[in-house]
């Protein structure tokens, strides 16, 4: 089967979903451990291709934002294992120091901006860092990432008049996983390509297979391409698939196990694994090798949370004010 990219690139990408997904696995098993983590918990199992093909197109000064289905892209961005999974235990070494929690991290120095839990206040905001970037006249792109839920926000609409208008360099990301919480798209919106909600600001927009880290890196290339040229947003429609409920506490009552068993026929990991397999980019054995890494730094980050300290009382007032005006501008 020829490729179209670098052996490199798949073992990247294939390190990096495998990372994503363990994380995810053992982050589910230590929630369901009373006491250990608490609050909501959205895990991105299915989704990893996003992350992946996303960090292929970009550089590590793009800042990424999202919603509350936050811990793959932070982990592509380079929150490490462990300070992800000391935020899940609202530990001080998280990396939001222990205070955000699953639906809240944050990592200024890897330009992860969030975790929000407000469904869509990350597109406002994400336009917000992307009138920044431009304001400092960087070629740096923001990539703002939301559910097909959020799409039906009011805000979506003012915000992508206000990036047309400015040619904001940003692209907004509707990881299209078909189910915002437990509700269809076709049972929300007469619009169910969500894709052409851009036509009406004339902004570009496309759609792809969000299953496939190829088609997403490809997508993400083009858009990241236009954003640095100075022509502003597109909206990129991934269509995706989550393997697990909307939260852990989500019975999936609204969706067969047929559909779930096609979806994951369509495992983006598996797909390449295979693909490096049948170019000989690596053996079994090799990519044995990379699996087992990837459990050790897992299995290393649960035990890092459990030694860590908690937040002290001290930071209970820390971190809510800025002690400098327009930091955006003076940093």
């Amino acid at each position: 089967m020829p490729t179209k990219f670098s052996k490199e690139t798949y073992i990247y990408w294939y390190s990096l979903m495998q990372l994503i997904r363990q994380f995810e696995l053992k982050a589910e098993e230590m929630y369901k451990m009373a006491g250990k983590i608490r609050g909501f918990f959205h895990a991105y199992i299915g989704q990893e291709a996003i992350a992946a093909g996303c960090m292929t197109a970009t550089r590590q000064e793009d800042p990424f934002i999202t919603a509350y289905r936050d811990h793959g892209l932070a982990l592509a961005k380079g929150v490490t294992p462990n300070a992800a999974m000391a935020e899940l235990y609202g530990k001080a070494t998280g990396c939001a120091k222990g205070k955000g929690g699953s639906m809240h991290f944050f990592d200024k120095k890897n330009y992860f901006f969030g975790g929000h839990g407000i469904v869509g206040a990350q597109i406002g905001t994400g336009a917000g860092l992307a009138f920044a970037e431009k304001y400092r006249n960087t070629d740096n792109v923001v990539l703002c990432f939301f559910g097909d839920g959020a799409a039906r926000q009011g805000i979506l609409h003012e915000v992508f008049n206000m990036a047309m208008l400015w040619k904001l360099p940003v692209i907004f990301i509707c990881e299209n996983n078909n189910y915002a919480m437990g509700t269809s798209v076709e049972r929300t919106s007469n619009v169910i390509d969500i894709y052409t909600l851009a036509d009406a600001y004339e902004m570009p927009a496309d759609n792809a297979d969000g299953m496939n880290v190829e088609a997403v890196h490809e997508a993400i290339s083009r858009a990241v391409k236009r954003a640095r040229e100075g022509d502003g947003p597109t909206l990129l429609e991934l269509k995706t698939y989550r393997y697990k409920g909307h939260s852990i506490s989500d019975p999936q009552k609204y969706r067969t196990k047929e559909e779930v068993e096609e979806y994951k026929s369509k495992d983006p990991i598996a797909m390449i694994r295979s693909i490096i397999l049948e170019n000989k980019f690596a053996t079994e054995e090799e990519l044995d090798a990379i699996d087992k890494n990837v459990n050790e730094k897992v299995e290393e980050s649960v035990q890092f949370a459990e030694e860590s300290p908690y937040p002290d009382i001290s930071e209970l007032t820390k971190d809510i004010y800025v002690d400098k005006e327009y930091p955006f501008i003076t940093d």
